[in-house]
């Protein structure tokens, strides 16, 4: 029997393989893609957003540390926190650009229970050790005593990842069982016969939703893996590997981990 439950998804603006040019423009994102995904970012006012430099013993160089706080919620202290991983293309520095921030107030404006974004350059890596490099650990444990500094509740700690980061907050959930509240991962770089495959039975008992364009290479083993974790939401509709594609699921992505952090841990 299906134990996944779908998840509302609002309809979003998606980009044709043909108007950019082919498949290989479909799974990354093409020339019109940055104006598309901007004209979904919402009209709604920024808090206490900040972008600064840490010094990451874990990865052995200073990263860019990026915070955002719903509008009306200060410098929100005491608020749960929701860690981001990027994705191979990004950085923590093009949180602002991609309206983080912005998406966030306007979650709130629209009911979702307050949160706060927090996350840290990760590198290119899949958000697992190479070396003396670990962008994981600094994941699960430099970011959230960052946080901590700044008065942001660690006790309740959800993750958000896309592409390469939505493998990396899957694989974070399955090394720290039981630490997280929810997961959410957009177009997750997975593929049958990985680590997070092989981790999937780990995953029952946390709230995990998954989304993924009906156009993207991954949409297969995305698939295949909503089926493999215990209790997955899952929703899929038309779209690429692409920026517009994830900020059209933002919103709903957002509902899901304002309402999880919200809720009294069972």
């Amino acid at each position: 029997m299906d134990r996944r439950r779908a998840l509302g998804l609002a309809a979003g603006v998606t980009v044709g393989a043909a108007a950019l040019g082919g498949a290989l423009l479909w799974k990354f994102g093409g020339p019109d893609d940055q104006e598309t995904a901007a004209a979904l970012i919402p009209d709604a006012p920024l808090g206490d957003e900040r972008l600064e430099q840490r010094e990451s013993a874990a990865r052995g160089q200073a990263v860019d540390f990026y915070t955002a706080v719903p509008a009306g919620h200060g410098d929100g202290r005491g608020l749960p926190l929701c860690l981001v991983l990027h994705g191979a293309s990004a950085t923590a520095a093009s949180f602002p650009g991609f309206g983080f921030g912005r998406f966030l107030s306007d979650a709130v404006r629209r009911g979702v229970p307050p949160f706060v974004l927090a996350g840290a350059t990760g590198g290119r890596l899949r958000w697992e050790p190479s070396g003396a490099d670990d962008p994981q650990r600094m994941a699960y444990q430099e970011l959230p005593a960052w946080c901590a500094e700044r008065g942001f509740d660690t006790t309740r700690v959800a993750l958000w990842g896309w592409s390469m980061g939505g493998y990396g907050v899957l694989r974070l959930a399955q090394e720290q069982p039981g630490r997280f509240r929810a997961v959410a991962a957009f177009s997750p770089a997975v593929s049958q016969g990985d680590r997070v495959f092989a981790g999937a039975a780990g995953l029952a008992g946390t709230p995990v939703a998954l989304w993924c364009g009906e156009q993207d290479d991954f949409y297969g083993d995305v698939q295949a893996l909503g089926a493999a974790i215990p209790g997955a939401r899952t929703a899929y509709a038309e779209g690429g590997h692409t920026r517009t594609y994830w900020n059209s699921v933002t919103p709903a992505a957002f509902d899901f981990l304002g309402h999880t952090l919200a809720e009294p841990r069972s």
